[in-house]
């Protein structure tokens, strides 16, 4: 340990832990010299995580996996090519910057993955829409910029004959992946994983069920999660050559597994992966200023739900025809749309407002 940090690993990272799990580290500036015993902790954690995950893959057999060759992704696909060959699908918005594409077609090199690229157009968006909000029941914008890609990624799968396909959905979750948890304390981080734990789910498995198919998710095996639950959360997120990165004990779990590009990538949400973040920009200047305005007064008048921009406008028209008028809610309800929230909720899964 030189300076505060750890030396570990061939590619010669540093990692800042606390002193707890590193424990006797002797002055060093070569990683040979570090203790066997130094590292008893992060090796046990590190070696439970491999198998826990592979044999949690193991027990979801699928034909595919929904491919972003993000870190989660790719360790699943990883793991399920041992078990034969696996088809892989990767979704990108045409015209849109894509950064999914390259990432994903590396590890489907790496891994010996069948991988089918699908570019969606805008009109094949909108017809998928209905079917989308239908089965989500949301008008969130954020939901659907996400869920859009992977629904029309699930029906490329079926076209292929596909019923069960893999995901990587839960990582973030269970091991700190969002940005937001990078600054907090680890008992703090803790407390808020438990309250993610608690409200966390994921629209690919009533999409896929809408679509007769299934959705499997490894990382919300049993023994996965009971890591997740036990592992000392100062191993979740690490300061390494400068830099915050959460999952962090999931990276050095599966490091020499991985290309280091993918090992080491930056969370990139699906919209931001796979193009959709533009769509904002589309419907500005798909909707006049006019009847924009026109619209969000009346619908302010009418349903008492408030649009926030023109994004907002498409998806609650498309909302409102699939549902019709609001039922009578009897609970604690969003303030923006006025559909009902959970009693302890912080936004709205409905319309996506934050916070209420």
């Amino acid at each position: 340990m030189v300076g505060g940090n750890v030396w570990a690993g061939t590619r010669m990272k540093r990692a800042k832990l606390p002193a707890h799990l590193y424990r006797n580290l002797p002055l060093a500036e070569n990683v040979l010299s570090i203790s066997p015993q130094a590292l008893t902790t992060l090796a046990e954690v590190t070696r439970r995580l491999r198998v826990s995950l592979e044999s949690a893959v193991q027990r979801n057999t699928s034909e595919a996996i929904l491919l972003s060759g993000g870190l989660d992704t790719s360790i699943i696909a990883a793991l399920a090519a041992k078990q034969g060959r696996l088809k892989a699908y990767t979704i990108a918005f045409e015209g849109a910057s894509a950064p999914d594409i390259e990432y994903a077609r590396l590890v489907a090199q790496r891994f010996g993955l069948t991988h089918k690229l699908h570019i969606f157009s805008m009109d094949e968006l909108m017809k998928n829409l209905p079917e989308i909000v239908h089965t989500l029941k949301v008008f969130d914008p954020m939901e659907i910029r996400n869920s859009a890609a992977v629904y029309i990624a699930m029906k490329e799968a079926k076209k292929d004959g596909v019923s069960t396909f893999l995901t990587g959905d839960a990582c973030d979750e269970l091991f700190a992946g969002y940005s937001f948890l990078f600054n907090l304390d680890p008992l703090a981080l803790k407390a808020s994983l438990q309250k993610l734990w608690k409200a966390m789910s994921f629209s690919a498995v009533p999409m896929a069920q809408s679509l007769g198919m299934a959705a499997k998710i490894p990382f919300l095996e049993p023994e996965v999660k009971k890591l997740a639950i036990d592992v000392d959360p100062s191993f979740l997120v690490v300061e390494e050559n400068g830099q915050k990165w959460g999952k962090w004990i999931v990276r050095k779990a599966f490091e020499e597994m991985l290309p280091s590009q993918i090992t080491w990538r930056v969370k990139t949400p699906i919209e931001y992966g796979c193009g959709t973040t533009t769509l904002p920009q589309v419907f500005e200047k798909r909707i006049s200023d006019s009847e924009f305005r026109e619209k969000q007064k009346q619908i302010k008048e009418v349903d008492n739900v408030t649009i926030r921009d023109k994004e907002h406008l498409v998806y609650y028209e498309i909302f409102h025809r699939v549902f019709g008028d609001r039922p009578e809610i009897t609970g604690r309800t969003c303030p923006q749309c006025h559909y009902e929230v959970r009693s302890d909720a912080t936004f709205c899964r409905t319309c996506g407002a934050y916070p209420i």
